[in-house]
């Protein structure tokens, strides 16, 4: 990757998961788990443009539902959109799925993070000062290292086992409530950004049943246990963050992902492991890796690159199209 194209990457923090399902500290996977973008928005390049859907409830789980100008008098399919760390009130992330339901897509994006969404991470204003003082600098070191820590603490608290309840009761209030969408599409299906591209392979992988419901397993437990089919009939990811090589393993439903490369947060290693375990156990998958591209860059966001801008309208059109060839 180029100079100039690394100049465009978000800063990433230090954070780190725990294992999937597990109650101990260790790291899942080594090195960054969350970048700026992925708690942060940019500025959105449709101006004063507002979103069309609006804020709602399902089974008491807050959500931004938003629908095509044409449903019901058209068939439509329910796609259920995963947020990064910015969440259900995020303007662009709103945009996002809008742009699903211009596509047909009735949408329907939980808040997952339970009301617990990321902490504000934005750049301290002394930051933006051409030549700050040494003082300052200190006061900036300071403020970086608390958002880090902030960020650390809203990600241990992230776990499957909170966030797998709140999609599972969602998905299931959503399937009553747009039953003519869900015979429709034939299933649900699913798109995840960032903090969301775990989640989507989660709700695509035939699990154990007490880690479907987002509970740890007991260590004594067999192999053999009863397993939960997946959750969703298809799903898309784009620059997934916090995903392990253990996620792939149980994936059944096809899945379509967005890469970037040389991504920190989402390693070569752990996307080649999981591929090669897709197309050995032939799960339907496609797989495409972006170059030049910063973290984040599939979502609704200001970039001044045309190369950035175009690769966000590609990634959009490879979503899409696999969600609608399923």
């Amino acid at each position: 990757m180029a100079d100039d194209d690394v100049a465009t990457r978000a800063p990433e923090s230090d954070a780190k998961e725990p294992s999937l399902m597990s109650s101990e500290d260790t790291p899942a996977q080594k090195g960054a788990s969350m970048g700026e973008h992925c708690v942060t928005d940019r500025p959105s390049p449709l101006g004063d443009q507002q979103p069309s859907g609006e804020i709602s409830k399902i089974a008491d789980v807050e959500v931004y539902i938003t629908k095509p100008s044409d449903y019901p008098h058209l068939p439509s399919k329910l796609l259920l959109f995963l947020s990064s760390g910015t969440g259900v009130r995020s303007k662009n992330n709103q945009l996002q799925a809008d742009k699903y339901a211009s596509e047909g897509f009735l949408v329907v994006m939980p808040d997952q993070f339970a009301g617990d969404h990321a902490p504000n991470s934005a750049t301290d204003p002394n930051a933006d000062e051409p030549n700050p003082s040494m003082i300052e600098k200190v006061k900036m070191g300071f403020a970086t290292t608390a958002k880090s820590f902030m960020l650390d603490m809203w990600l241990a608290r992230q776990t499957p086992e909170k966030v797998l309840p709140v999609l599972r009761k969602v998905v299931e209030g959503a399937k009553e409530e747009f039953a003519d969408a869900v015979a429709n599409g034939g299933g649900v299906y699913a798109v995840g950004y960032c903090f969301g591209g775990k989640y989507v392979c989660l709700l695509a992988a035939e699990l154990p049943d007490s880690a479907a419901h987002g509970q740890a397993p007991p260590k004594d437990e067999e192999a053999g246990m009863a397993k939960v089919e997946p959750l969703i009939k298809a799903g898309a990811l784009a620059h997934g963050t916090l995903i392990t090589t253990e996620d792939f393993e149980a994936i059944k439903s096809p899945i379509s992902m967005v890469c970037v490369e040389n991504d920190q947060l989402f390693p070569d290693d752990v996307r080649t492991a999981g591929q090669t375990h897709l197309e050995e156990n032939k799960v339907k998958h496609e797989v495409k890796v972006y170059s030049g591209v910063p973290h984040g860059f599939a979502v609704v966001g200001e970039y001044e690159d045309p190369k950035i801008q175009e690769a966000q309208k590609e990634a959009f059109e490879q979503m899409v199209e696999w969600l609608k060839s399923q």
